[in-house]
């Protein structure tokens, strides 16, 4: 179908959310795919089980209203996006429920009407008209035979008499299905199925070969028991009942399951492909258990009952993502230093995983009710990450206060950069403002910026989420802040949110706060509702910059300056002078490296003795980041294959790197970055590709 005017473009920023969610939900669906690898595409069905929202129940319809949009007029001139489908809907007859659905790149051949008469036999004496009612709403110590039912009603046939019959279109942003003569949600039919097909073209599924060159899932697995009586962890607190009874809806809630409480550590497996699994099993493998068992510590019962992890081919775009059930791992992480001790040299791969545990409770138990509050997951989960992984190492106390202020500066400098180098209007981490939350007459939306292709790439919603909740913390005290978060969870697990909902309660628990002039509207304003970062994080910064691993950096820095400056003169066969260099942690390292990226000028010399002390080419991906970086900027030709080795194996950390080898107008820089984008194109990040297209073509 052609577009029309007014419909999305895709080179647009805000991605329109089309689903009447105000007048009908899907409590629960059924996918029964076949994947094509040949075509590259994924094909089947979906059995949607549906609900009418309670508001809807006692509510009749005006026979001249359009059910989706309530007021179409308005509707769609708050979201031109959505024109082609208010048009659509004012030239289809009057007075008809439309259930829409949010989709994109699929081709839909057919919607039916599920014949639901199978759950007769479960459900005796119970009419067919409430037979969904009682299946949705059953209780949940009946899960299992709950999910029995609707598997088996995922396989029954559809009704074929032609009063059932289901009318549907689609337009890019998604699927409106209409009943003739149906007029309200309760009306329309409460099971129905959608067969579909991919498009080998859309964005939202990629096809890629795996690290082996193998293009169907042959991953191999590693494997774990649940019992690991190795794993040490101090801090028990998190498994007591602290009060808040579950307040979310009905469903089989781990948090109230006695015999969870004390499970340590969860059941986990790792997959990788063959080529990678040693790798996997020797890093993941090994850490996971302590990784577990510290989050349960800080935030309490993992919400889920098991966890899988699987490292992801070199395209994928970030480091790591969080499902229930599954963490999806970049390669990068697995390559670890080999120069430092072991704990150290497993920092970036600690870290990480911790991240992407930490979303279990936030970001997938509880989940941002307004898409634009990215930082109630990613600023949460940046933060705990440190809690989280310094439990796992049983730091002592001042050994995790200086590691946390180095990191902070580290972050601050990162932050800092991407301010400079960013629109306003993505550096606010509640771009809909007092809007937030808000939604038209049907429950559509909008999710602002959601298809600007360098968004993905940027991580003020990360860093500035995290300084905030540091703020926060330094307000209250930091234990007194993490215990906080364990009662969060407990209150609001199972539930999406706001950040009102998060700050309320903190400013409820610690009525001082009040006392010290933070209020909803004061934090609104100084760190989510403007670009920018307050007055209290530029005063911070500058005592993370004296911290004591900090100035250890600095010591060491201007050592490698000296040397530096001493080898201008020198004769090309007199010796380098001998300098004693001190041992540097991982993340020491990342700043050592950054602070020298500040030199105008390094020597040849200085470069190549510098990646020797350190073996530069063998460290973590965060540390080759920002050798890179020097190598081109300094324009170290005899580093340049660690430069495309980086592009090629660490895509989901390269992207801005092209840039850097494109600004300085270097042809041998440029046609290095043009080689790697023909030799990475192909498996890249559609994103990505996109941004690394606009720096070098």
């Amino acid at each position: 179908m052609e577009e029309q005017k007014g419909e999305v473009n895709p080179d647009t920023d805000d991605l329109p959310l089309c689903a009447n969610t105000s007048h009908i939900l899907v409590k629960h669906y059924a996918l029964d795919l076949t994947v094509h690898f040949d075509r590259n595409v994924i094909s089947g069905s979906v059995v949607l089980f549906l609900e009418p929202t309670s508001s809807e129940e006692h509510e009749e319809y005006d026979g001249n209203q359009t059910a989706w949009f309530g007021n179409t007029e308005q509707r769609s001139s708050d979201l031109p996006g959505v024109r082609m489908a208010a048009d659509h809907i004012k030239s289809s007859p009057e007075g008809h429920f439309f259930l829409v659905l949010d989709c994109c790149d699929i081709t839909v051949s057919k919607v039916e009407h599920v014949d639901i008469t199978c759950l007769l036999n479960a459900f005796p004496g119970v009419r067919p008209p409430d037979l969904i009612q009682k299946l949705v709403t059953m209780p949940s110590s009946q899960w299992r035979r709950q999910q029995e039912l609707f598997s088996v009603c995922g396989r029954a046939p559809g009704v074929e008499q032609n009063g059932d019959q289901l009318h549907f279109h689609t337009d890019r942003w998604s699927l409106q299905v209409w009943k003739q003569g149906v007029s309200s949600p309760r009306e329309f039919p409460r099971t129905l199925r959608i067969c579909y097909e991919t498009k080998p073209t859309g964005g939202s599924v990629r096809w890629t070969k795996d690290q082996d060159n193998m293009e169907e899932p042959t991953a191999c697995l590693g494997s774990s028991s649940s019992q690991h009586e190795s794993v040490s962890v101090s801090d028990h607190s998190a498994m007591l009942d602290d009060g808040f009874p579950c307040s979310h809806g009905d469903y089989p809630c781990r948090f109230i399951e006695r015999a969870v409480k004390s499970q340590r550590v969860i059941p986990h497996r790792v997959f990788a492909p063959v080529g990678l699994l040693q790798k996997a099993q020797s890093r993941i493998l090994a850490l996971l258990p302590r990784c577990l068992a510290a989050a349960q510590a800080v935030l309490g019962v993992h919400p889920f009952p098991r966890l899988d992890v699987l490292i992801v081919p070199a395209g994928f775009s970030s480091l790591g993502m969080a499902s229930p059930h599954i963490i999806f791992l970049s390669q990068s992480v697995l390559h670890v230093g080999s120069s430092f001790p072991r704990e150290n040299s497993l920092s970036l791969c600690g870290s990480r995983l911790c991240h992407e545990i930490a979303h279990s409770w936030f970001g997938l138990v509880i989940g941002a009710r307004d898409w634009t509050e990215e930082w109630i997951s990613e600023g949460f989960a940046t933060y705990l990450e440190d809690i989280i992984w310094a439990r796992a190492q049983q730091l002592s106390l001042p050994e995790a206060t200086e590691l946390s202020n180095l990191k902070a500066l580290l972050r601050w400098r990162r932050l800092s950069d991407e301010l400079q180098n960013s629109g306003e209007e993505l550096q606010i981490l509640r771009p809909n403002m007092d809007k937030t939350g808000q939604v038209s007459e049907s429950g559509s939306s909008t999710v602002k910026h959601a298809l600007n292709p360098e968004k993905s790439f940027l991580q003020v919603h990360y860093l500035k989420g995290y300084f905030l909740l540091m703020f926060l913390a330094s307000q209250v005290g930091e234990q007194q802040f993490i215990h906080f978060f364990r009662l969060f969870v407990k209150k609001y697990h199972g539930q999406l949110i706001l950040s009102q909902d998060f700050l309320q309660m903190l400013l409820s628990t610690f009525p001082d706060l009040a006392r010290k002039g933070l209020t909803l509207d004061t934090i609104y304003a100084d760190w989510l509702d403007r670009p920018g970062v307050p007055k209290w994080l530029h005063e911070r910064s500058a005592l993370w910059s004296e911290a004591k691993l900090v100035e250890e950096v600095k010591q060491e820095v201007a050592k490698w300056i000296l040397l530096s400056h001493q080898g201008k003169g020198r004769k090309r066969k007199q010796s380098a002078p001998k300098v004693n260099y001190k041992e540097v942690t991982t993340e020491q390292l990342v700043l050592l490296l950054e602070l020298l990226l500040e030199e105008a000028k390094l020597s040849t010399s200085t470069m190549r003795i510098l990646a020797r002390a350190y073996d530069l080419h063998n460290q973590d991906a965060e540390v080759r980041h920002r050798w890179c970086e020097l190598v081109v900027k300094h324009k170290h030709v005899n580093a340049y294959g660690d430069v495309e080795r980086f592009l090629l194996h660490d895509q989901a950390m390269g992207v801005y790197l092209y840039g850097e080898l494109m600004v300085q107008e270097d042809a041998e820089q440029q046609a290095l970055a043009r080689r790697c984008l023909s030799l990475a194109g192909e498996e890249m990040d559609q994103s990505a590709r996109r941004v690394v297209e606009e720096m070098v073509l």
